[in-house]
């Protein structure tokens, strides 16, 4: 009797996401292990390991999988994530033994390797100032793409499809990676792909013009991933700079589209977040007006329910709920596979989680409380920054309503998902949850979920 085969969690580490693609071609091709050792001429067992992700696979054995499935090189172009993650494991390996994983042990340790350098990029200021001229130039920009293709067709240093097809891998790694993680896991392996991979392609000439905007549009994905992840460790002026980069991307590469969604979902939430509401809401104002002509279902409703963040900040419950309308109409009419692939993440459920931060702004606990429900119901499981993000804006709901008890047991819950993070973002909202629960500081639950945080996450204790 054939054993169930072990669950992977392929956002855990690169060496899981290999497994999983790997199981997923192989039962693609209705071939069992035995069968795909057999044509690879390695043994099943391996095989076995390497989709359980016990075994780091060797280059030969990644390349014969690529040509047994055939996967058209989907599993080659994985080969330099593996091998950048088993050197930084045997690092690990070899490092003296580490205190148990916490936000708090993972964030201290990050600045120990670069002693001075996160203080000072934390220190870097955000800049509300140079938002308008930005915002102005990419309303104004003149349509199409700003590229050159030069170089001799067929020239070996010329960006082609297969070298887009192995940053699109690695970008779609890296989102997965950080969702689960935060970025304090994930954000110096982004860094090092930018640096090493990403700017060698950038250099080179675009085998054809098409192929210019696809690099550039992709960069800029990977610039937005490098901003979120600067937000995530709270260097927003860093953040800044790289939202301001993924929108010169687009335009250089005419992708209008991903640029109104950096502009008001990127760095007007940026804006928001740094308590500046009022460039936000020029940031996502706009975005919709230069991205009308052209702007999808689901992109549209995206940039909308900026602008009600922004009114709901500023205490205009009115307009608020206005755009709000607007969001949930317009999402109703999207499908998902007539939309851009950076915008399918945004369904119902993360709509509900923009309308619960609206409501919350505008104190309507009991508001929040029910769409923060709807958005909790449909998240995945491996999202766990957002679980933590959200778990803990639901408990300072309920203390906002008096429900102290609830309060504390849904408080204990965004502890324990935040403890599974490297994220500043989740630090900070269970530090505001224990400022909400302030006024009840002498109850025994209150001084207990203290306790909990200061023994858990001691960087987010009180």
């Amino acid at each position: 009797m054939g054993q169930t085969p072990r669950t992977l969690q392929p956002s855990l580490s690169e060496r899981h996401y290999f497994g999983a693609e790997l199981r997923r071609l192989r039962e693609r091709a209705n071939l069992s292990q035995a069968r795909l050792g057999a044509m690879i001429r390695f043994s099943a067992d391996l095989v076995r390991r390497v989709e359980t992700a016990d075994r780091f696979p060797s280059r030969e054995f990644v390349e014969a999988c690529d040509r047994a499935l055939p996967a058209g090189g989907a599993l080659t172009r994985l080969l330099p994530l593996l091998e950048g993650s088993r050197a930084n494991e045997g690092t690990r390996t070899a490092s003296p033994s580490r205190p148990p994983f916490n936000a708090g042990t993972m964030l201290a340790a990050h600045s120990e390797e670069t002693p001075g350098v996160t203080d000072m990029v934390v220190r870097v200021p955000f800049q509300p100032g140079v938002l308008d001229r930005a915002a102005l130039d990419w309303l104004n920009a003149s349509a199409g793409p700003r590229l050159s293709v030069a170089g001799r067709a067929g020239s070996p240093d010329q960006v082609c499809e297969e070298d887009l097809g192995s940053a699109e891998t690695a970008l779609a790694m890296f989102r997965q990676l950080d969702h689960t993680h935060g970025s304090g896991r994930v954000r110096a392996q982004v860094q090092r792909y930018v640096e090493r991979e990403l700017n060698r392609l950038l250099a080179s000439p675009p085998a054809s013009e098409a192929i210019g905007r696809h690099l550039y549009t992709l960069a800029a994905g990977f610039f937005e991933l490098c901003g979120y992840q600067a937000v995530d460790t709270g260097a927003h002026g860093l953040a800044q700079r790289r939202y301001l980069r993924a929108l010169r991307l687009t335009q250089a590469g005419g992708d209008r589209l991903f640029g109104s969604y950096l502009l008001a979902v990127n760095i007007g939430h940026l804006a928001l977040h740094c308590g500046h509401p009022e460039p936000a809401l020029r940031m996502a104002l706009t975005a919709v007006r230069g991205s009308e002509p052209q702007a999808t279902p689901a992109v549209t409703a995206a940039l909308h329910a900026v602008v009600a963040r922004t009114h709901a900040r500023l205490g205009h419950e009115g307009d608020c709920l206005t755009h709000l309308d607007i969001a949930e109409r317009h999402l109703a009419r999207s499908k998902p596979e007539d939309e851009p692939s950076w915008i399918r993440y945004f369904t119902p459920a993360y709509l509900a989680d923009e309308i619960a931060h609206c409501f919350h702004d505008l104190g309507r606990p009991r508001q929040t409380q029910r769409h923060l429900g709807e958005a909790l119901a449909e998240l995945s499981p491996t999202h766990v920054r957002r679980l933590a993000i959200d778990t803990a804006l639901l408990a300072s709901s309920l203390a906002a309503a008096g429900k102290i008890d609830e309060a504390c047991a849904t408080a204990h819950a965004a502890v324990d998902h935040a403890v599974r993070t490297t994220s500043h973002r989740c630090l900070q909202r269970i530090v505001e949850v224990q400022a909400d629960l302030e006024p009840y500081r002498c109850e025994p639950e209150v001084r207990e979920l203290s306790d909990y945080v200061r023994q858990q996450l001691p960087m987010a204790a009180l």
